[in-house]
């Protein structure tokens, strides 16, 4: 059984991270490794994030688990694997010790002339969802939700499809604001599978600016906009409204991702 479903009434907390650029991930290995003894239960490794490379995450991830002891969450990309290399995929994470993987779309592939990557999609993600789970992953999904569209309502509809296809939990995008976290809390309810509140820590108003005017289906209240630029120390101000977050997380879901921006691993003992 995966970790993240093991001991029903207890809070998991994970860690998001970025596999290195390039071959050699002992440096990364080595930071993460010294968090092993932080309250956390497991790391979540992502797949070549804003659609640049990285190493390949499945090898990240047991790497990660050999390293740490802490079991990996493998985030599994329709944008980067025809049908036949997702089932590669998938079989290869089981046989290396790897049991829970997240089902994602992945950001958009740019094409022009330096970049001439192409986009995938063989399959939809519902489809990839059905075919992690019948590899007997325990299979997790996104919710975006949008909030500059207000899309919330349109993006439950997907997470109930997803559910169906057999998802077996769900990970938020980052939610900075208790009416946001009860919106999600109140529309999810009835889906009745565990739910990750996604939490990015902010470094400064401009990193706060950044995500809220250029990431898709991430919002900064304008109140927290005001107190990161008048904050007499940001970073400091960032965590504590990442501690206030997870401390709502508890309240109301199963777990929580934290996502420290930057590899910024040296604010996580603070946060948790």
């Amino acid at each position: 059984m995966s970790f993240l479903l093991a001991g029903k009434n207890k809070f998991k907390i994970t860690l998001e991270v970025v596999p290195p650029a390039g071959y050699d991930g002992r440096a990364l290995l080595d930071k993460l490794n010294t968090l092993a003894d932080l309250s956390f239960d497991g790391f979540s490794v992502a797949s070549n994030p804003v659609a640049r490379p990285r190493m390949s995450a499945m090898v990240f991830s047991h790497l990660l688990q050999e390293r740490t002891g802490k079991p990996a969450i493998l985030h599994v990309t329709v944008r980067d694997h025809n049908r036949l290399g997702l089932g590669a995929e998938l079989w290869g994470a089981k046989a290396m010790g790897i049991d829970t993987v997240i089902a994602v779309t992945g950001d958009p592939s740019a094409r022009n002339k330096e970049n001439k990557t192409t986009t995938v999609n063989d399959l939809t993600v519902f489809e990839l969802i059905h075919m992690a789970a019948s590899a007997d992953l325990c299979t997790g999904a996104v919710l975006d939700y949008r909030p500059e569209v207000d899309g919330l309502e349109n993006e439950i509809k997907r997470i109930e499809r997803k559910a169906v296809a057999g998802a077996s939990f769900i990970v938020t995008q980052p939610v900075y604001d208790p009416n946001t976290a009860k919106k999600l809390h109140d529309g999810l309810n009835h889906i009745n599978i565990p739910v990750i509140m996604g939490i990015l820590p902010l470094l400064s108003h401009k990193h706060a600016c950044f995500l809220h005017n250029k990431v898709a289906g991430i919002a900064v209240p304008d109140e927290l906009q005001k107190e990161m630029a008048t904050a007499d120390d940001p970073v400091s101000a960032g965590i504590n409204q990442s501690r206030q977050m997870l401390k709502l997380a508890k309240q109301l879901f199963s777990g929580a991702c934290i996502m420290p921006p930057f590899d910024r691993f040296d604010i996580l003992p603070k946060i948790l």
